[in-house]
């Protein structure tokens, strides 16, 4: 079984990003768990079985989905794990 946990920035409201990447992988890959976790100001990290495979705070972006997937399955076949593609946010300003 792949363990997905995803910590995420509460003050942000990144709670929703993390229960549509949750559903998004449970929906295609019924075996996995998914814990979605407050966490650091500004955070959005996605680990998998306790490989950090995504960084928002490193990367300022989050995960494409589709991307995350593709890491889980190569877990659930004992392979290498490799950092995910990041979607650049694009409806944000800073003022």
């Amino acid at each position: 079984m792949v363990n997905v946990d995803i910590e995420y920035c509460g003050t942000c409201n990144f709670s929703m990003q993390c229960q549509m990447l949750r559903q998004f992988l449970v929906d295609a890959a019924p075996g996995v768990q998914v814990a979605c976790h407050q966490g650091r100001r500004g955070s959005f990290e996605v680990t998998i079985d306790d490989q950090l495979v995504h960084s928002k705070l490193a990367s300022l972006a989050f995960p494409q989905h589709q991307s995350v997937l593709d890491q889980v399955q190569r877990a659930e076949a004992g392979q290498a794990l490799e950092t995910v593609q990041a979607a650049p946010i694009k409806d944000c300003s800073i003022m």
